[in-house]
């Protein structure tokens, strides 16, 4: 079926939009395979709202006949548009009809299932080409980048097609000494196939954060040889390593009764097991609906809308995230250990949790491009499924099984950790809200489908241009750029205590009078800033790391005084 079977009308005169902040607006309304455009056509200053068909997440209809009698002159509708970067906007339509062949058009072409009918595949900027390499890092990049590894590490490629696990990459890193057949006997014992593969190396001591599914150890607590022996050759010469199962005990008890479990003492005898529960999820989307009907009730008075936040539990998410993350850092960091991070499946609290603990280590993972590589690597190659978790937001009735908005508490934790360090992260909070958009709806072909096997079946890097990329490009990088940067080789420390944690204005309050009183506060603080450096000369902006104490906590008096603005 040609997508354009899916336009009932394509165009409808005197529509009338509102909008959040804006005065209401009338003009003519298209709708195309992949957009809602909508113009004012006026003969100059001509304004129009372009709107990515993939970005609306539900629709709400109601119609009005004035007379009573069907397809009536005085008949008219109403369309409310719930987009999943949480805009809401209004659409008033002249003809009864005409508003609900727009309302049908608009369902239709916004579910589209088939991934080589979005637009990512039809998207050809002038100033960007398909030729050439596609992304910023890969497993071989990474791995030549990081000499450290060198010694007691390789990368193999044992899944070079896919049938050692589906939703890895290609290539893995994995202990030297442990050969591509015991890597086939430890896949077959892990959930997925998603057997431990490295992740990082910390910089100073060479210890390593490792990430897996969980062992298939079942009521009758199986053994695989390969998997201790595999798990052994990482922490070689170390007296322990730590597996942080992001499970409760319970949780992991039960999961026996299914195939499932968790190592045993007597079989990883050199492995502490420590259980962090994380929710994930129907629980954790069902946190995020709760969250935006919050925030987009304005009717609320202060106490009701606290309530209502604090019943949300999305800030405890934040909480756990952050915290599991920070345990991590303290294994390989303070105590010298290795560590194993995984849940039940490995795609999503494992990532979530395994990212956010370099981002505290890593000084590189901090610059813009290293952000970029660590999302790149960490999960879009790492087999984080985007497609079925990120298929809608919070405004959707159509609820979906995969659904999990595990990458969007990804970048509300970095947001928390941006907010404390203002001067530790190369990137601004712009990127982290233009990677949240980004995520449920884009032109760019980076979060399509769920694992790399997809990709390459659907022609992905040949077809559709990639978002990390055109972020870096020269002419667009700068308006993602922290002026306050100042590097540091040092771990920073996030504070988890409840009052350091706040709700992500920029994101969740993103279409209130608020928050755009604040965009304009924090544009105005920017250039402040960056025309005070420019004064300061090449002293003040060479970017030396700092390097005057052991580790960094949280400094947020600057940003306090900021908010005050």
């Amino acid at each position: 079926m040609e997508l354009s079977e899916h336009i009932r009308t394509a165009n409808v005169e005197d529509v009338t939009l509102r909008r959040p902040f804006h005065p209401a607006l009338r003009g003519t309304l298209c709708v195309t395979s992949h957009h809602l455009l909508f113009s004012d056509r006026k003969d100059e200053d001509s304004w129009q709202l372009l709107i990515l068909l993939r970005n609306i997440d539900a629709t709400e209809k109601s119609v009005e006949n004035l007379f009573g009698y069907p397809r009536a002159v005085g008949s008219s509708g109403t369309i409310t548009i719930k987009c999943k970067d949480l805009l809401v906007l209004q659409l008033e339509i002249p003809g009864m009809e005409e508003c609900l062949n727009i309302a049908s058009s608009i369902e239709a072409l916004s579910a589209l299932e088939s991934v080589t009918e979005m637009y990512p595949f039809f998207y050809r900027p002038s100033h960007l080409t398909l030729h050439g390499p596609w992304g910023l890092s890969s497993t071989e990049k990474y791995y030549k980048q990081t000499e450290r590894l060198w010694d007691r590490w390789r990368v193999s490629t044992v899944n070079s097609d896919y049938s050692v696990c589906p939703s890895y990459p290609h290539a893995v890193i994995v202990p030297r000494e442990v050969d591509d057949e015991k890597l086939v006997q430890s896949a077959r014992f892990r959930q997925g196939g998603r057997f431990p593969v490295l992740s990082y190396c910390h910089h100073r001591n060479g210890m390593v954060i490792m990430r897996s599914s969980q062992p298939l150890t079942g009521a009758n607590r199986k053994r695989c040889k390969e998997d201790e022996l595999l798990l052994q050759a990482v922490i070689d010469g170390s007296l322990l390593g730590y597996i942080i199962d992001l499970r409760s005990t319970q949780q992991a008890q039960q999961a026996r009764m299914t195939g499932g479990g968790f190592e045993s003492k007597s079989c990883y005898s050199h492995w502490k097991r420590i259980h962090r529960h994380h929710e994930r999820g129907k629980v954790l989307q069902e946190s995020l609906i709760k969250l935006v009907e919050a925030c987009s009730d304005p009717s609320h008075s202060v106490d009701r809308w606290l309530s209502k936040l604090e019943n949300s539990k999305w800030l405890s998410h934040v909480h756990s995230a952050l915290s599991t993350a920070g345990l991590v850092v303290e294994c390989v960091e303070r105590d010298g250990h290795s560590v194993l991070v995984h849940g039940s499946e490995g795609t999503d609290s494992t990532l979530l949790v395994s990212s956010l603990a370099q981002l505290i280590l890593d000084p590189a993972s901090r610059t813009l491009t290293g952000f970029l590589g660590l999302l790149e690597r960490d999960w879009i190659q790492a087999g984080h499924p985007f497609q079925q978790r990120c298929a809608h937001s919070a405004y959707s009735h159509a609820r979906l099984k995969q659904e999990c908005p595990s990458f969007l508490l990804l970048l509300d934790c970095v947001w928390q950790v941006w907010r404390q360090f203002p001067l530790a992260l190369e990137f601004s909070e712009a990127l982290l809200l233009r990677l949240a958009q980004e995520v449920y709806a884009s032109n760019y072909g980076t979060f399509l489908c769920n694992n790399e096997q997809e990709r390459c079946a659907a022609g992905v890097k040949e077809n559709t241009h990639c978002l990390f990329q055109s972020l870096l490009s020269p002419d667009i990088e700068e308006q993602y750029l922290n002026p306050l940067y100042e590097p540091t080789d040092l771990a920073i420390w996030p504070s988890v205590h409840p009052q350091s944690l706040q709700l992500w204005t920029g994101l969740f309050l993103r279409w209130t009078e608020y928050a755009q009183n604040m965009e304009e506060a924090r544009e105005e603080v920017w250039s402040i800033v960056k025309e005070h450096r420019e004064r300061a000369g090449p002293d003040r902006t060479n970017n030396t790391p700092s390097t005057h104490c052991d580790t960094l906590t949280p400094f947020e008096n600057l940003m306090d005084e900021l908010t005050i603005l």
